[in-house]
């Protein structure tokens, strides 16, 4: 069954509250396992020692072998936290999800995620890890529930022990048919998605399990029982095809900038270099690295020069789409001139800003992502305002460009690419005549509402993949 065909299941089910939609997390909602970016940081920290390292290795080596469960392995996690106060865990969680997890998640995971909202279905994350492992997943995808293992907690510090039961194999099942009676769902009519056997008496709670990714022992059950089962490549490590394609396009890139000083010393032009540079490299860097851009409203590129133009800020892989999209007369703005706030309209941020007004009003426009960096998911962050004080001031207009979905071709803190398609809504160019600083935060307000909607409803009418919203307050844990 293809990602469409999944989709188009859940766009067929009922409306509402009452149609459930569960999902599985290690291995199915991310690539791999969330304890391992726990167990890294820590060994990286040199906080493990040798005799709980080999602990968790035997642990792991059951599993393996012998089926057994995840118990063992949950009670050497919770007695290495002992001591650690609650409200660190959630920090650790909440960085871990930035700095790694995030880039885990599957992308049709979020676009499944997202069918089941859109009919209004209770979504749940049902899984055998902790809440500090999970939360920040479940808050990002703006998850209904979610169902975990819990550790206990005393006076704000952890104990070491785990509540059972550990959400595992029955007790997963067990779990959500609880929540389905308190909440009314009609589980007969609800959709589950898990990857590994030791999930079939969780998938076979629902009237519509769908194997995601699934490993040899849920694949042979899927198989007996006719569950139709689904794999994503989007994720994981990457193939020699993507370490030699990021390659290629560093070349591209290199060798365009190169090209270009040498127009440039040829006949004094910088301008031209760097027209050359960003046109030929922007557009190499993505055809060698199999990346076709989508471009809805590509006119409004053109229609008005000079300009302010303003990006959501996913990927490396941004710059090379940006230089191929403006491709002239276009730079960029550093991160200190584009996050200044209300200290634009000082005297001194002003003198500073200086050069900046003087390019755009010689004919050079500037890109400049509003956000100030790149955001860890799909989900935008808050929009400063440094881009709309120099437009302001340059008296130039902002053209907003939407990038739907750069991170899943190269996620923020991934160094290569892979192959497909980005999508970008190039939207009516804003004009700044007549703004004022008393405005100005509004008018921010209103133009991060503006990329937000757009991610959200796209042009073309297609239903969105990613999400624009920034994330929510936390999901309801069990």
């Amino acid at each position: 069954m293809t990602l469409d065909e999944l989709i188009a299941g859940v766009e067929a089910a009922p409306r509402g509250p009452r149609v459930g939609a569960f999902f599985d997390f290690d291995g199915t909602v991310i690539s791999g396992y969330s304890a391992a970016a726990f167990q890294q940081d820590r060994l990286q920290r040199g906080q493990m020692s040798p005799l709980e390292l080999g602990r968790s290795l035997l642990a792991g080596l059951d599993m393996k072998v012998r089926g057994a469960g995840v118990s063992s392995l949950m009670r050497i996690a919770a007695r290495s936290w002992a001591g650690h106060a609650e409200d660190e865990l959630e920090q650790l969680g909440e960085r871990l999800f930035a700095k790694r997890i995030a880039g885990m998640v599957y992308p049709e995971v979020r676009a499944l995620v997202q069918a089941h909202r859109r009919r209004g279905h209770t979504v749940v994350l049902a899984t055998s890890a902790t809440r500090f492992q999970a939360e920040p997943v479940a808050r990002d995808l703006e998850v209904d529930h979610l169902l975990c293992t819990r550790l206990e907690v005393a006076g704000g510090i952890l104990t070491g022990e785990v509540l059972e039961p550990v959400l595992w194999g029955e007790a997963k099942a067990q779990a959500v048919r609880e929540l389905a009676a308190r909440r009314g769902i009609d589980l007969r009519r609800s959709h589950g998605y898990a990857n590994g056997d030791e999930d079939v008496a969780f998938l076979e709670v629902v009237g519509h399990p769908r194997p995601l990714n699934p490993d040899a022992g849920l694949a042979a059950h899927a198989k007996e029982r006719g569950w139709p089962s689904t794999r994503f490549s989007s994720r994981g490590r990457p193939g020699v095809g993507s370490v030699l394609r990021t390659g290629a396009a560093i070349g591209a890139l290199s060798g365009a900038a190169a090209l270009g000083l040498g127009v440039g010393l040829v006949n004094g032009r910088r301008r031209d270099a760097s027209n050359l540079a960003a046109s030929l490299g922007g557009d190499l860097a993505l055809a060698v690295a199999g990346v076709r851009l989508n471009v809805t409203g590509e006119e409004r590129l053109w229609s008005h020069r000079p300009a302010v133009f303003i990006f959501n800020h996913q990927s490396s892989f941004d710059i090379p789409i940006i230089a191929s999209l403006v491709r002239r007369d276009m730079t960029g703005v550093a991160k200190k001139e584009a996050a200044r706030d209300d200290r634009a309209n000082s005297a001194n941020a002003r003198e500073a800003l200086k050069p900046v007004i003087d390019m755009l009003q010689d004919g050079i426009s500037f890109a400049i992502a509003p956000e100030g960096t790149r955001s860890a998911t799909p989900r935008l962050r808050q929009f400063k305002k440094g881009a709309f004080h120099i437009a302001m001031q340059a008296g130039v207009p902002i053209v907003p460009i939407v990038i739907r979905n750069a991170g899943d071709v190269m996620w923020r803190n991934s160094f290569f690419v892979r192959p497909g398609q980005v999508d970008v809504a190039v939207l009516p160019p804003v004009s700044t005549e007549g703004w004022t600083v008393g405005d100005l935060s509004e008018r921010v307000a209103r133009m991060e509402r503006l990329f937000t909607e757009t991610l959200e409803s796209w042009p073309n009418g297609r239903p969105a993949t990613t999400g624009g919203r920034r994330a929510p307050s936390a999901a309801r844990a069990r």
